[in-house]
C-alpha cells in the first residue's frame, strides 16, 4: 500500500514562480513531503513554493543535477521509501505520480521512468531535438548494457536505497542519464510507464535554446562513451 510507504518529492527549480503552485497543487496526497530545491532562481519561486506547502532548499550552483544532489542530502536522513523527481515547469502531469511509485510498492521493481515517448504527448510538447537526444541516448544503452528505455524523462521515481546505491555525482546537463546508465550497470529492476506531457510553462532551459541543446548533448554523449570504461 502506498500509504504504508514514506514517498518524498524533489522539484529542482529556476525561475518557475508561475508554473510550481500548479505543479504543487497537483501532487497526490500520499506524498509525505514535497522539496523545492531553489537553483538560484531571481524570481519569487521560493515563496511561491513556501506557500504553497513545500519545503525550500537552496542551491546557488546553476545546474539540474547540482538541485538534484542538495535535495538527496537533505533526504538522506528522514528514512523514506521512494523519491520521486519531478520538473517545475509543469510539463509532466503530477497526479500520474501513482503510476510511477505503485510498480515500486507493489511490483518490487527499484526504479521507474515515466516516458513521455510511449505516453501522451501534447503536440509541439518535446521538440524534435529533444526526441531524436531521447532515442539516441536510448539506442546507445540498449547496445552498450543491454538495458530498454525509450526516454530520460525527468519524471521518475526510485527505491531510495536503490537510489543511494548508485552515488550520482553529475551536477548538470547528464543528470537524467547518469541515473539510467547506473541502474543498467547495477542491474536494478525497472521499468517505464507512458505518461502525458504538455507544452511547459516558460521557455525550457536545455532543448528551448541552441546553447542548451548543444551543451546537453555532448554532455550526455560524454558520460555514455565515459561509463563503459567504468566500473
Amino acid at each position: 500500500m502506498i500509504s504504508e510507504k514514506k514517498i518524498v518529492v524533489i522539484i529542482p527549480a529556476f525561475n518557475e514562480e508561475k508554473s510550481l503552485p500548479n505543479v504543487i497543487h497537483d501532487i497526490p496526497d500520499f506524498v509525505d513531503e514535497i522539496i523545492v530545491v531553489n537553483n538560484g532562481s531571481t524570481d519569487n519561486t521560493s515563496e511561491v513554493a513556501i506557500k504553497a506547502g513545500a519545503t525550500v532548499l537552496f542551491e546557488n550552483e546553476k545546474g539540474y543535477g547540482a538541485a538534484c544532489l542538495t535535495g538527496i542530502k537533505y533526504i538522506s536522513n528522514l528514512n523514506c521509501d521512494v523519491v520521486v523527481f519531478i520538473d517545475g515547469d509543469y510539463s509532466d502531469h503530477p497526479e500520474e505520480m501513482n503510476m510511477l511509485v505503485n510498480p515500486i510498492i507493489n511490483n518490487n521493481y527499484d526504479f521507474v521512468i515515466g516516458s513521455r515517448i510511449i505516453g501522451k504527448r501534447e503536440k509541439g510538447a518535446m521538440l524534435p531535438q529533444a526526441i531524436f537526444g531521447n532515442w539516441l541516448a536510448s539506442f546507445l544503452i540498449k547496445i552498450f548494457w543491454n538495458y530498454k528505455f525509450t526516454d530520460l524523462g525527468p519524471f521518475r521515481a526510485i527505491r531510495f536505497l536503490s537510489l543511494k546505491e548508485l552515488n550520482m555525482q553529475d551536477r548538470n546537463f547528464g543528470w537524467t542519464v547518469e541515473m539510467q546508465i547506473k541502474a543498467a550497470k547495477k542491474k536494478l529492476r525497472t521499468n517505464e510507464v507512458p505518461v502525458s506531457y504538455r507544452k511547459r510553462i516558460g521557455q525550457s532551459k536545455v532543448t528551448g535554446t541552441l546553447g542548451g541543446t548543444v551543451k546537453a548533448s555532448v554532455k550526455i554523449l560524454y558520460l555514455i562513451f565515459i561509463s563503459l570504461f567504468k566500473n
